[in-house]
């Protein structure tokens, strides 16, 4: 058994022993099973949890009663007496029969990974729109696991496990909560029915949609203010931001384009939190750029940025055009800058340096709108002449006789909608300027 101690200054409610289980399968890459126990520590201070202990177990497959070896359940009932504690977290989910039988074994309230995660969504959820996201997850995990949640409702006091749709709720019968779950789904339609009307308004005008997304407390929000100057909440925990943030943003030619912060990912983020904030994802699916933020400070960023990978990859988002960031790199030292590499495009900067954001912000528009283009297009084709305004930014104008000359930066969807219509004039103008300088010679 190997534990090690973790301690919090304030009293709280939630005393804590947490456990993992390393299968033969996860031994393989014991720094990843290490990470995510650490990781686990963080979200339980994060919901407010005083964590007392941590407990490991190497073992060949998980039991399917106890989840751990029976022997460890006795030496963790002897751990939480001698403690004082009240909770026993897991690293891993439970099934509802593993969950009743640790409770009767160890009359502790029994937690695990995913419960947690959506406990402190539950916390952080203001909005409408969240806190309806955060009740269907919850209630979506919970339904099949009601019978194994007695000494979760019972207790007195609350705390983890108990927020959120409450008890009331969770203790009525199947078909209630199945009717809950329906009227939430209803409401939650109807919020991607306005998500979606406000983004096909922003697409009508033309405006670049740009979406920050990456492993929770990467620093997206940071990034986020240092770019737009935007009032949000900033803190160095896990899931500091919940409901997305929206501002508009100056590229280095004038051009404003709308810049989103969405929910931090994390390992094994709950399928039924990922379903229920689909509608708050999709602002990544929608976006004409993502911005894959990467916390260049830890050693497992390359484990982090797999993460972010899956969830994309199940938000059908991974094939939007991207660009990696790698963030923090002022907490890092000239040989680990040197070794941060990946795939495709990506920038080193730090959210605190003018300069480096400078660089992102010309990355971005470069990004976006693609090479300049220079059009000769006649004088008096109007119409053909407000096009150029609206593929993309017109860096530079002249008139040479008949004709307009404009060196354009084009946004490469916009132009291969028109490409044909301007390169056609922009040909006939050459060929008539051609003519026009073989008569004066002859």
């Amino acid at each position: 058994m190997k534990t090690t101690s973790h301690m919090v200054e304030k009293e709280i409610d939630d005393r804590a022993v947490l456990v993992s289980l390393v299968t033969q399968k996860q031994k393989r890459n014991e720094a990843i099973a290490e990470y995510s126990l650490q990781e686990l520590v963080k979200l339980a201070e994060t919901a407010g949890v005083q964590v007392l202990e941590t407990m490991t177990q190497n073992k060949e497959t998980k039991d399917s009663k106890w989840f751990i070896g029976k022997g460890k359940v006795d030496e963790l009932r002897a751990m939480l007496e001698e403690l004082g504690g009240n909770t026993a977290i897991f690293d891993q989910e439970l099934s509802g029969a593993q969950v009743r039988n640790l409770e009767a074994a160890l009359d502790v309230k029994i937690i695990d990974r995913t419960q947690l995660i959506l406990d402190i969504f539950a916390q952080r959820a203001k909005t409408r729109e969240g806190i309806i996201q955060v009740e269907l997850a919850q209630l979506s995990y919970l339904l099949p696991r009601l019978s194994g949640q007695g000494k979760n409702l019972s207790r007195l006091g609350g705390g983890i496990g108990t927020r959120g749709p409450g008890e009331s709720k969770l203790e009525t019968d199947r078909r209630h909560i199945r009717g809950r779950i329906d009227e939430l789904k209803a409401q939650l339609e109807e919020v991607v029915r306005h998500r979606t009307l406000h983004r096909e308004r922003r697409k009508k005008t033309g405006v670049f949609q740009v979406a920050l997304v990456g492993y929770t407390n990467a620093g997206k929000s940071t990034l986020l203010k240092q770019l737009t100057q935007a009032d949000v909440y900033i803190e160095n925990q896990l899931f500091a931001t919940l409901d997305p943030t929206s501002r508009t943003m100056e590229l280095p030619s004038g051009k404003e384009i709308v810049l989103t912060d969405t929910v931090g990912f994390i390992q094994n983020l709950p399928h039924d939190l990922v379903a229920s904030f689909r509608a708050t994802l999709e602002e990544a699916n929608e976006a004409d750029l993502i911005l894959h933020v990467v916390d260049s400070s830890t050693d497992m960023r390359n484990e982090q940025m797999r993460v972010v990978g899956e969830v994309l990859q199940e938000l059908g988002a991974h094939q939007k055009e991207q660009l990696t960031i790698f963030n923090k790199i002022d907490a890092c030292s000239q040989e680990e800058r040197e070794m941060l590499t990946t795939e495709g495009e990506f920038l080193k900067i730090s959210a605190f340096n003018q300069e480096d954001l400078e660089r992102l912000r010309l990355a971005i528009q470069e990004k976006l709108m693609g090479e300049s283009k220079e059009f000769r297009i006649p004088a008096n084709k109007g119409d053909v002449i407000s096009l150029m305004y609206r593929i993309g930014d017109v860096l530079e104008t002249d008139v040479d006789g008949e004709d307009m000359v404009f060196k354009v930066r084009v946004n490469k969807d916009d132009y291969v909608k028109v490409a044909y219509q301007l390169v056609a004039y922009d040909q006939q103008a050459k060929q008539g300027q051609q003519e026009d300088s073989e008569g004066e010679i002859y």
